[in-house]
């Protein structure tokens, strides 16, 4: 792998889509730092690090650090998040949109429109949420006073406005990054804001300690530092795992040529879902959020904000069980084994033992569920088991499960797209060299 990153820069195609890549998400950091107008952007960081609930800094986390400077992609990219699962969702209840997904392109094109649609509406809800949150604050007594500069009706309108326009070109941006450049373009925004938080949190890791006068003990930071390595290296072993189903392919002669009989396998993943339900699972915690903010007065709100705190009981209860359901929707939509099942006939293809068609299409969803099942366990464990450390040693939110797994996750997406590009290059490099050559006749 490595003497394969050496030679990105000798392709010129793959260069030019990594510089694309890079431009696009240099250009996501740069709107970070630019404010929504008629806020105070000190003050507002004042209240972010005070700490004064643990889901904002999930959502900080999320957006990048677009929060806690009121950034104009405050909303990140969780509204588009959000309108992919109900338009998912809706596929399987609605038939004409089931009947849209068969299309091949022209469906997906039509349901990404759908999808942009339903992002801007999202963010228009989750945008007034905000600007009333942020009045509220506004209106609180102590330190947190004076986040908006001038409330009323014109502030809320500028702060819907610019939110929601801030969400549509980060989505335009990912839909970019995904069609000129490498990787997935919006599972890469939420890489990039990550990543820009992580110098940081080493630095507040290290004032924890007792060498900066902390509280943490240096063996304690070693020891966080080992389970930290154990969770990327549990993440890379899962998400590369695999269950091969030996598959054999009849023989069959055509003139004087025998054709197929050889052995090969069916991989199925482990983890097919890959980073997707953590992703979905948290964008479906973080859009109740922003609809409380509307009452912020109500009982009920103050009882469902304490239950909402990342760590708590409640919260990591609902936050699993999204995580395994999304894990089999997920794996339900793009993987069908009867389709499987009909190809593998239709080549001549078998599963020793197990008889073509229905029989083959219910052993492979047995193995699917089975391993679907391990894949949803080995996520809901990397996602909720670092919470208790951070509760026990109040250490930054960047070190959760869910941040190391979208971290180690997409850059293994990524990674081996690049291989994948390189790889063709060498192909096409060889048919070049090897092809026969044609030499033109004389006049």
């Amino acid at each position: 792998m490595a003497t394969s990153f050496s030679n990105m820069g000798r392709v010129p195609e793959l260069r030019k889509r990594l510089l694309f890549t890079l431009g696009m998400l240099a250009v996501y950091r740069v709107g970070v730092f630019i404010s929504v107008p008629g806020v105070n952007r000190e003050v507002m960081m004042h209240y972010m690090q005070a700490g004064q609930s643990g889901f904002l800094g999930m959502f900080n986390m999320f957006s990048g650090g677009a929060l806690e400077m009121l950034s104009v992609f405050a909303l990140g990219i969780m509204p588009y998040i959000s309108a992919s699962i109900i338009l998912q969702l809706l596929t399987v209840v609605i038939p004409s949109l089931e009947r849209l997904k068969k299309e091949g392109e022209q469906g997906r094109k039509k349901i990404n429109q759908y999808t942009r649609y339903g992002t801007i509406l999202i963010s228009l809800v989750q945008g007034t949420g905000i600007s009333f949150w942020l009045e509220s604050i506004n209106a609180a007594e102590g330190a947190a006073a004076g986040v908006v500069v001038s409330g009323g009706l014109l502030f809320k309108v500028i702060t819907v406005v610019t939110l929601t326009t801030g969400t549509a070109f980060i989505m335009w941006l990912g839909e970019q990054i995904t069609e000129r450049g490498i990787g997935n373009g919006i599972s890469l925004i939420i890489f990039a804001g990550i990543v820009a938080g992580l110098p940081d949190a080493l630095v507040q890791t290290y004032s924890l300690s007792t060498l900066a006068g902390g509280r943490l003990e240096p063996m304690t930071l070693v020891l966080f530092a080992v389970f930290a390595v154990a969770v990327v290296a549990t993440i890379v072993f899962f998400e590369r795992g695999q269950r091969r189903i030996p598959v054999q392919y009849a023989k069959k002669v055509v003139g004087r040529k025998v054709i197929g009989g050889q052995s090969t396998h069916l991989p199925l993943k482990v983890n097919t879902a890959g980073v997707i339900p953590a992703i979905f699972a948290s964008s479906i915690l973080m859009f109740p959020q922003t609809i409380l903010n509307l009452f912020p007065d109500a009982r009920w709100v103050n009882w469902v904000m304490s239950a909402m705190v990342p760590g708590e009981l409640f919260y990591n209860t609902l936050y699993v069980s999204l995580v395994v359901f999304f894990c089999f929707f997920y794996t339900a939509v793009t993987f069908n084994p009867v389709d499987v099942a009909d190809n593998l006939k239709k080549h001549g293809g078998f599963i020793p033992g197990i008889r073509a068609g229905k029989r083959t299409a219910e052993y492979i969803d047995k193995v699917l569920t089975r391993i679907t099942f391990a894949g949803a366990g080995y996520l809901a464990v990397v996602v909720v088991l670092p919470t208790f450390l951070q509760r026990e040693f109040h250490v930054p939110f960047y070190f959760g499960g869910t941040s190391l797994l979208i971290v180690v996750s997409v850059a293994l997406d990524t990674a081996q797209q690049i291989e994948a590009h390189l790889l063709t290059h060498n192909y096409e490099g060889l048919a070049g060299a090897g092809g026969p050559r044609v030499r033109g006749r004389r006049g």
